[in-house]
């Protein structure tokens, strides 16, 4: 690191401006509560010059000698303007004021938008949390993914569903860091609201593409979201009561102005109205947020986060399932010189799944562990060039499952399927670099290295193949084992090394629309378990090997940014197209769960998808809002390993389960007045793909259905309209309680959306018939939430 960091400092030195040059940088806060702002831009007037604030707040940038006026800009706070006279290297601290609640018209300046229609990045959504808090949502819950959904190119499974889709990719393919830290199941109650309390959440990030050299592991896509720091000037607190859950956020300063705390809380609550009617069933979740933040000085501070949730579902105390995360991030923030940022992180997490059968009389516990030590560089080697490098290493222990007896009757013995351990570790340079005054230019590579290590027995096969191909009956087969060896954990059973190069573009028009173009190349070397469209938390992961390759991604988009009447509506048209190798198929009657020999099971495809995404946005004034929409393909292809093997689905292309051909949402926000918000999304989506039986044959009196090619057909259109209204109280002079409540509808015309058709034959009739089952009819909610 020492040797990559004398280069980078050399090159600095050798395309340095030729006239004097200093630095200027500094940490933008929020003036209320000290809390860091990522995002801000901060420009330089009458130029085409400026940064954004990172992740922790700070900025740094390069000038030449003389005067320059900055203006400090951030949706939703007052801009700032400043002069400075540079003759020396300084440090500028800004603190920025919130906008005020109510304003019927906001005016802004033609240079704030400038950066990010010149800024090579692309394919990327962010969100504001104020936003997400706006928008109606089932059982008036606040949901982070569920706010991702009404994005183009984002979707998911279906209502009820876990976790999300990005671009035809599967949920394993999404990387999900909290405060850096991996998620691996995102959602609570199986899909109804996700594991992020928005009390707690100051940020987030989605990138589809063009994603940044300092992430891998995943081929679809990065989200990156981060916790507040906590009030370090006053003591605060925030919370909401809902229908069936409430919530809780405390914070303050340990130390005034130095340090601080956060601790949040939530939890569901419903179950407990099931004691009345004599119902001993139960399905509730909490979770738990804290983060702890101390700023030693100005080049120095010490960050510590954690998370902690679980999920518990009771059937009658005979069944009980318990799942969740835990992670933990100690981070050190140092400014190592005047244009070099730097973050150490050491990071654990943990996902965990239990499962309790007393009337079988076994318990069973499941999961994967991962500890991370990552330290990355922000590098700022003049105005037109910024560096981001880095090292990342992270060791992972895999639980596919352990069985262990429960009470001294049970007549089950201990048996554990075989653990896996493996080792990631990757470097990246990053440069974004202004190449002309209408051109820039985001590029660099990854350098990813994965250790598969040893276990305690792994099958070995006949010619290497554990699937075999039954020719006679033309259908796949596991493979009997012909032994297997074992391997200390210590020792490296596998190697995988990859390059991943990463590009973008941006050609500026004028500077108000830009063309920009992308191209990545990803990695993912863990393969989530899962041969359902919506991953359930018993799915396991596993990693690469010698029978599983890593999956492979190339991906290209390009599109067309435009901002108009200084940024009061902005439009982005993209086209994608990403192929991806190695992707996971499942042989017909798959058995996955408990399976000690997973590779018996599976077959090496390959995944494609393509479309292209309009988002309109109307961003200032007492309407705001979007409509975005995605048409779409993604497919997937698993043809025979020789000529004469069928292959899955005879080999040809089929829509994978999470195939949309057109997705639709329109998203609004009115502000009636000083009291009331009225917000509202209609969503519309082409059903997903489903295989239905296109026969049936009569065999001594049984009726045999045959089904059509796999995912030939679909499932009706989902559509639904949610409307919610927020009524805030005028709070009182020198009263520092505030208020409001939220009022919603959940799928206002009573849509019966299709989770699901089955077929069965009607005893009546005697017919086969089709049936539905559906999640939600009409779903009113009020949430009351506070904050003092």
């Amino acid at each position: 690191m020492r040797t990559l960091l004398s280069i980078l400092l050399i090159l600095g030195f050798t395309i340095s401006y030729a006239q004097e040059t200093f630095t200027v940088n500094g940490v933008i806060k929020d003036a209320s509560n000290n809390e860091t702002l990522y995002g801000v831009n901060v420009l330089v007037a009458n130029s085409n010059s400026g940064v954004v604030t990172n992740e922790y707040g700070f900025y740094s940038i390069k000038l030449p000698k003389g005067e320059h006026t900055l203006i400090i800009s951030y949706l939703g706070f007052q801009e700032q303007t400043t002069t400075i006279e540079l003759s020396k290297n300084t440090s500028l601290n800004f603190s920025l004021n919130e906008t005020s609640e109510y304003l019927e018209e906001v005016v802004i300046t033609e240079d704030i938008e400038k950066l990010n229609i010149r800024k090579p990045e692309m394919s990327v959504n962010k969100l504001d949390i104020s936003t997400i808090q706006k928008l109606p949502v089932v059982f008036g819950e606040v949901d982070v993914i569920k706010s991702l959904l009404l994005l183009p190119g984002v979707s998911n499974t279906g209502e009820g569903s876990s976790g999300f889709n990005v671009r035809g990719g599967a949920v394993d393919q999404n990387l999900i860091l909290l405060d850096e830290a991996t998620i691996y199941n995102s959602s609570h109650l199986f899909g109804l609201f996700s594991v992020f309390n928005p009390d707690a959440i100051k940020n987030l990030k989605l990138y589809k593409g063009g994603i940044p050299a300092k992430y891998g592991g995943r081929v679809s896509s990065v989200l990156e979201i981060f916790q507040k720091d906590g009030n370090s000037k006053e003591f605060k607190a925030n919370g909401g009561i809902g229908l069936i859950s409430s919530r809780l956020l405390a914070e303050g300063p340990i130390v005034k102005d130095k340090s601080s705390f956060l601790i949040a809380g939530r939890g569901s609550y419903a179950h407990l109205f099931l004691k009345f009617t004599d119902n001993d069933n139960a399905a509730y979740f909490y979770d738990l947020n804290t983060k702890l933040s101390f700023r030693l000085d100005n080049d120095n501070s010490i960050l510590f986060s954690g998370y902690f949730g679980r999920d518990v579902f009771n059937i009658s105390e005979s069944f009980k399932n318990t799942y969740g995360n835990a992670v933990f991030n100690l981070r050190w923030n140092h400014v190592l010189t005047d244009n070099i940022f730097t973050n150490l992180s050491v990071i654990y997490s943990d996902y965990y799944y239990g499962l309790t059968l007393d009337f079988v009389g076994f318990n069973w516990n499941s999961g994967i562990k991962n500890l991370n030590l990552k330290y990355d560089f922000n590098h700022n080697i003049s105005d037109n060039l910024n560096l981001d490098y880095g090292i990342q290493n992270t060791y992972y222990e895999f639980n596919p499952g352990e069985i262990e007896p429960s009470g001294t009757t049970s007549g089950i013995i201990d048996f554990d399927l075989t653990k896996k351990y493996a080792f990631e570790s990757a470097i990246y340079l990053s440069a974004e670099q202004k190449l002309t005054e209408n051109v820039s230019a985001e590029y660099g590579f990854r350098f990813s290295n994965f250790f598969r290590l040893g276990q305690s027995e792994l099958n070995r096969y006949q010619n290497d193949q554990a699937v075999n191909f039954n020719e006679n009956f033309s259908i796949y087969e596991k493979a009997d084992p012909i032994g297997s060896t074992t391997l200390s954990k210590n020792k490296v059973q596998e190697y995988f090394w990859a390059l991943e190069p990463r590009a973008a573009i941006a050609y500026s028009l004028n500077d108000n629309e830009s063309v920009k173009l992308s191209y990545n190349r990803m990695y993912q070397y863990l393969h989530l378990i899962t041969n359902t469209s919506s991953p359930t938390p018993l799915d396991i992961w596993t990693p690469s090997g010698k029978y599983i390759e890593p999956q492979i991604l190339d991906q290209v988009a390009a599109g067309y940014f435009r901002n108009i009447s200084n940024n009061k509506y902005s439009i982005e048209v993209e086209g994608f197209y990403k192929l991806i190798q190695n992707r996971i198929d499942y042989i017909d009657g798959a058995d996955l769960i408990a399976n000690n020999a997973i590779e018996q099971v599976i077959l090496p495809g390959t995944a494609r998808a393509y479309g292209l995404e309009l988002l309109v946005k109307k961003n200032l004034g007492r309407f705001t809002g979007w409509l975005a929409y995605t048409i779409s393909r993604s497919e997937q292809k698993t043809p025979g390993r020789n000529s004469l093997e069928t292959g899955i689905n005879n080999g040809k292309w089929y829509k994978t389960a999470y195939d949309k051909t057109h997705d639709v949402s329109i998203i609004g926000s009115y502000d009636l007045n000083s009291k009331w918000q009225l917000n509202t999304n209609f969503v519309y989506q082409t059903g997903l793909p489903t295989t239905y039986p296109s026969a049936q044959y009569k065999f001594e009196n049984l009726t045999i259905p045959v089904y059509a090619d796999r995912n030939s057909a679909r499932l009706p259109s989902l559509h639904r309209l949610d409307i919610s209204a927020t009524y805030t109280p005028i709070k009182n002079k020198g009263r520092n309680y505030k208020s409001s409540w939220n009022f919603g509808i959940y799928n206002v015309y009573g849509r019966k959306n299709a989770v699901s058709l089955n077929f069965r034959n009607n005893e009546d009739s005697g017919n086969n018939e089709a049936v539905r089952l559906s999640l939600f009819g009409i779903v009113p909610s009020v949430t009351y939430n506070f904050k003092f």
